[in-house]
């Protein structure tokens, strides 16, 4: 049985399935000992509001002696933001992997994700995703997620490597445009950095990395391949009292695959297909 908000199961009819992926991958994946069995997708829609903050997020204190900010003041976070452009990510998947399920399917592989904002302004995610079935008598208790293509996911099955998850790492922070940022941005300035800014990018970016690595080795990963990073600033009307124009955000979001090692095989890698997969002592 499919989830109720996933839009059913992608074959059409009986002995025919349906791929993302593109003839290439495909081979490779069938090379890798997994037969593809249909396309799955899943979908949310959320509406953003509250981030977490009203007002003004606050600026940063004067640097120390050591010439660095206080920690405790690099950024406000924006953790509600954050968590609902994470639960977002994370549903979609869900949805996609119980139509990978429904289909008898072992896993999802090139898992592509896209934001879009809906006509009335709500945030839609969706998951689309290439499910296959392993040529193997032993089954994963949970079906494995991967963005991995089917090259790269023929190459991580050949060196000793299996998929455990898709995993997320979103973060959110803000700042005020205080007077420190204002003078280094005016048309009269001259070319420096501008210490605010990179500060805020930094801090949503070690704060997503930090998540992606959690969430990895939730999904029981011994290490995680990066496959897609994202950054976005934003600029709005300052809306507290601090005197001055602007308030400053960065949302950063890291998407990756964790992979666990399931034994090293007696052959070299190739494109040999695999007859054997020890997958239940990583599930």
């Amino acid at each position: 049985m499919t989830h109720p908000h996933s839009a059913g199961p992608a074959q059409s009819g009986a002995g025919t399935w349906n791929s993302f992926l593109a003839a290439p991958e495909l081979a490779a994946v069938t090379s890798a000992g997994f037969d593809p069995l249909g396309h799955v997708l899943g979908t949310t829609v959320f509406t953003i509001g509250y981030t977490g903050a009203w007002g003004c997020p606050g600026a940063w204190p004067a640097p120390s002696a050591d010439g660095h900010p206080k920690p405790s003041r690099w950024a406000a976070t924006y953790e509600p933001l954050a968590q609902a452009l994470y639960t977002a990510r994370k549903r979609a998947l869900v949805r996609a992997v119980d139509e990978c399920r429904a289909l008898g399917g072992d896993g999802i592989v090139g898992v592509s994700l896209d934001f879009d904002r809906t006509r009335l302004g709500d945030l839609e995610c969706t998951v689309r995703a290439t499910a296959v079935r392993a040529r193997s008598r032993i089954r994963p208790h949970l079906p494995f997620t991967s963005h991995l293509g089917g090259q790269d996911f023929a190459r991580l099955i050949h060196s000793g490597w299996v998929p455990t998850g898709l995993a997320f790492g979103v973060a959110a922070c803000g700042r005020h445009d205080d007077w420190r940022t204002t003078r280094r941005t005016r048309w009269t300035a001259p070319n420096e950095e501008v210490e605010g800014y990179t500060l805020l990018v930094n801090r949503a970016r070690h704060e997503a990395r930090t998540r992606l690595a959690r969430d990895a080795a939730a999904a029981g990963g011994e290490g995680v391949v990066v496959g897609r990073t994202e950054l976005t600033l934003g600029m709005d009307e300052c809306t507290g009292t601090y005197g001055y124009a602007h308030d400053l955000s960065a949302q950063a979001a890291f998407v990756g695959t964790a992979i666990a090692r399931f034994g090293r095989s007696a052959q070299p890698a190739g494109p040999g297909p695999l007859t054997f997969m020890r997958l239940e002592r990583e599930y």
